[in-house]
């Protein structure tokens, strides 16, 4: 057979075919529907999005706000991101934002707009595993430098970035406060990264995505702090998290003004639009959600607190504390197949964690919680997993 036959014989493109599976998916679907189960393998919190942004969203659909918006998003949220943005410190024009249909939906229209088969991306390990499965499916070459825990919490070494930023390099991709570590780069670092980048001609997507799940002050530094507008910068946000809004699908990109009329073409080949309803919600969302945003972050606080002097105490399990996020990444000395411990711990503790593994091969050796729920269903998983761990001590 002829190698032009061969080559229609594949079913996908070659950089579909080399994407791995989801594991954490993989053992979410061994413990879905098993009685006793506390699952904390999703990075969700379990409240129901607040009932003023539901009653947004009703008033919509009341009033017929059914059809298409424009590609770049209501002008009233558009307008209501930019002051939000501008009131953290972050001067927007709303000209520069564009509304997607969720985060992640704003990292892929990002990519499929700069990224060209063969292109150079960085970013950081362990890390989301879309973070570098987009740019894989967009033909990009993605290398990888991992973080390190030191004096109990995850850090960069910040030489060993930048010496991975060289010239011809397209693109870091920067996701902090970080999923799955709760990393987050000070200011400081920012700049250096921002002189960097500039210097080389290398774009920045920084996922901001967990900016206001911060514990120490209002919201995490980011770049849209010290970058001029027509940097090489591109930030994605999302209502996910900040709002409970993980299943509306809700997000924005804030780039340079030089760069909407492309990511206005590939969003109308991507979704076209947001829905209209739920960016009306979106709206009041911003308007209406500081009370509780600080609320929450009250909680998950606390809960951060509980659960990292819950699991601090396990012989040969490493609980560094996360700056950011809702999650605890666990390091467990001796773990070589992360998948097989966490499937283990579901089968005997009944509780769900994620993978290490699913995060990268620097990840391979942990475990990630996601801590983000009711306070009496964590303090009863931490308590499972340290009698697991006592028990396999014992085995």
């Amino acid at each position: 057979m002829d190698q032009h036959v061969n080559r229609f014989d594949t079913l996908s493109r070659p950089e579909v075919e080399a994407l791995p599976g989801s594991l954490i998916r993989a053992v979410a679907n061994a413990g879905i529907g098993l009685d006793g189960v506390i699952p904390l393998w999703f990075g969700e919190p379990d409240a129901v999005t607040p009932s003023f942004i539901r009653d947004a969203a009703k008033r919509a659909l009341d009033a017929g706000e059914t059809f298409y918006t424009s590609n770049y998003g209501l002008p009233a949220l558009r307008e209501t991101i930019a002051r939000y943005q501008t009131g953290l410190g972050r001067a927007t024009d709303s000209e520069r934002v564009i509304v997607t249909s969720s985060g992640v939906n704003a990292i892929l229209l990002a990519c499929q707009t700069l990224l060209s088969p063969g292109d150079r991306v960085v970013l950081t390990t362990p890390h989301w595993p879309n973070l570098s499965g987009i740019p894989t499916v967009c033909g990009a070459a993605v290398e990888t430098v991992p973080l390190h825990i030191q004096d109990g919490r995850w850090r960069i070494d910040l030489d060993r970035l930048l010496a991975a930023l060289t010239p011809g390099t397209r693109m870091a991709i920067l996701n902090a406060p970080a999923n799955p570590t709760g990393w987050m780069l000070g200011a400081d670092e920012q700049a250096v990264l921002l002189r960097h980048c500039r210097r080389h001609g290398i774009w920045i997507l920084a996922d901001d995505v967990y900016e206001r799940v911060v514990f120490d002050r209002r919201a995490a530094p980011v770049f849209l702090e010290q970058a001029s507008p027509d940097d090489r910068l591109v930030t994605v946000n999302s209502f996910s998290k900040s709002w409970s809004m993980t299943g509306w699908r809700l997000g924005w990109i804030t780039a340079p003004l030089s760069l909407m009329p492309a990511l206005g073409k590939v969003c109308e080949f991507n979704t076209s639009c947001a829905p209209g309803f739920v960016q009306r919600a979106g709206i009041v969302a911003i308007e209406q959600g500081e009370d509780f945003i600080a609320a929450t972050m009250r909680a998950l606080r606390e809960r951060r607190d509980l659960m990292v002097r819950l699991l601090g105490d396990i012989p040969g399990v490493s609980v560094p504390v996360p700056d950011g996020a809702m999650y605890g990444f666990l390091a467990v000395a001796g773990c070589e197949d992360s998948v097989a411990l966490a499937t283990d711990l579901l089968r005997r503790a009944k509780v769900g964690l994620a993978p290490g593994r699913a995060f990268g091969p620097d990840g391979e050796g942990c475990l990630r919680v996601c801590f983000a729920v009711e306070e009496e269903r964590l303090r009863t998983a931490c308590g499972r997993i340290a009698g697991y761990f006592a028990s396999a001590a014992g085995r």
